[in-house]
């Protein structure tokens, strides 16, 4: 006679071991990251996965690599750092090469998971990875975590969003929205499955596998850090070849700190504008952009170092500053494909295209010396700034008579700051084919050179590569 009492469907749910994928995509850390945090909370055992997708190393339709060895090896520091966190934790970081709708439902029938976890991207090329997944019939949870404000505490619905910036930074700072304070990372990350070290001999990448998929697209060899710095010559403003400047999320907060602890907050409304340079901008963004430092973190520095030294014009610009960056992905999130439009969200014609002098710009040959000098420390160094960024883009819109879908493919490339809702908004808004009310910025390529290398010493610097 069977004596034991059958466990209540929820009693029985509780017993049973949950086996989850945690998908890590822009989103490379373990402090704030609330996706993590909820597959943690819902694991009793967590494979954590990055998947180096393939389509990554191939050319795009304007003849481009759509990434570089400079995104590629921040990437790579990057990773190295969150598999130490990971460690640290007795957990381990599965990297994978292929696309992640063949790859997780394949990790996810030989654990015996069938729900996958990850960061929520409103970018259309995201939105279909997640897609595909669902349709293999995988259950797919997907967190919003990227942004500095959460967009459920808006005073407006998204469909709403003013299609004008200054809108809607006034709205916001009318109804005093404020972002959520960072969270801690987990306690504890819950056990690998029994069958990792397994997945690990059948699925796990390689790092010469990885490396041999990228093209060499830039005129600098990256074999080894001192190689880097020797044809950089000391020049790069973002030297990310060096132990401060390299990816991961130890490096981004070692960063944070010591750029608020030398007070360079209080001046960065005067230097922002700089061209060259480690400390003219706060150079947070290749960290923000992996999702390394999430913008939560950077702002809880920022109103701690207020509170402790005074808030002034140039404290309040960085609030300011990441508002914008909040701005472009809440247009993705009320226009999503829209912004990939041709016309973008207006209905202008079908841009122009000359890919020869498309090909000189991406070369550093236009025979404009600023345009030139920003393209070569673009491509020899992966960075350039703000304004030099403006200014080519600029250039090869209104000047050179080129789409600027062909300039964001370029900038994707080679950029280790890119970030898919920052490089499609700025595009839009420089072509005039997004949300900026005066349709488009035409710079006077003149002006730019005299306002910010009046002795002509940026245009030396990076001449005759």
């Amino acid at each position: 006679m069977n004596t034991s009492i059958p466990l209540a469907a929820s009693d029985a749910a509780a017993t049973s071991p949950t086996t989850l994928i945690y998908w890590f995509r822009n989103d490379l850390r373990l402090d704030d990251n609330p996706g993590l945090l909820k597959a943690c909370q819902k694991a009793n055992n967590l494979l954590l996965v990055y998947c180096h997708d393939v389509a990554a190393w191939q050319m795009t339709r304007w003849e481009v690599p759509r990434t570089s060895r400079h995104r590629q090896q921040f990437l790579a520091s990057t990773l190295a750092d969150l598999a130490m966190q990971l460690k640290s934790h007795d957990s381990r970081l599965l990297e994978v090469e292929g696309p992640p709708a063949e790859l997780l439902p394949a990790l996810a029938r030989a654990i015996g998971a069938t729900t996958i976890y990850c960061e929520e991207i409103a970018a259309p090329e995201e939105q279909e990875e997640v897609a595909a997944l669902r349709a293999a019939g995988l259950t797919v949870e997907t967190v919003w975590q990227s942004s500095l404000l959460d967009p459920t505490d808006l005073p407006f619905a998204l469909d709403d969003l003013p299609d004008v910036f200054t809108s809607f930074r006034t709205t916001v700072e009318r109804h005093h929205v404020l972002p959520p304070p960072p969270l801690a990372r987990p306690q504890k990350i819950p056990a690998l499955p029994p069958a990792y070290a397994a997945l690990v001999e059948k699925w796990g990448a390689t790092k010469g596998a990885i490396s041999s998929g990228f093209a060499d697209a830039e005129p600098i060899e990256h074999q080894a850090s001192n190689s880097v710095t020797y044809r950089t010559g000391g020049r790069s403003s973002f030297p990310y070849f060096l132990p401060l400047f390299s990816g991961g999320a130890s490096a981004a907060s070692e960063h944070l700190h010591q750029y608020f602890d030398r007070k360079l907050a209080h001046t960065y409304k005067l230097t922002r504008n700089g061209i060259t340079g480690v400390d003219y901008s706060t150079k947070f963004s290749p960290w923000l952009a992996s999702g390394a430092m999430s913008a939560r973190q950077s702002y809880a520095v920022l109103k701690e170092f207020e509170a402790a030294h005074g808030a002034n014009d140039s404290t309040y610009w960085i609030w300011f500053e990441l508002l914008w960056r909040d701005y472009f992905r809440l247009l993705h999130l009320k226009y999503g494909p829209q912004l990939y439009r041709a016309q973008g969200l207006t209905s202008l014609p079908q841009p122009s295209h000359d890919a020869r002098a498309f090909d000189a710009w991406c070369q550093a040959r236009t025979g404009e010396s600023f345009v030139d000098a920003g393209m070569a420390e673009l491509s020899i160094t992966g960075y350039v700034s703000n304004r030099l960024r403006q200014v080519v883009a600029s250039y090869l819109i209104h000047d050179m008579g080129c789409d600027w879908r062909a300039g964001a493919a370029w900038f994707e490339a080679q950029l280790i700051d890119y970030d898919v809702y920052s490089n499609q908004g700025n595009w839009l808004y420089i072509a005039g084919r997004g949300t900026d009310p005066r349709n488009g910025r035409r710079f006077n390529i003149q002006k730019q050179a005299h306002d910010y290398d009046p002795d002509g010493a940026y245009r030396r610097l990076w001449s005759a590569q």
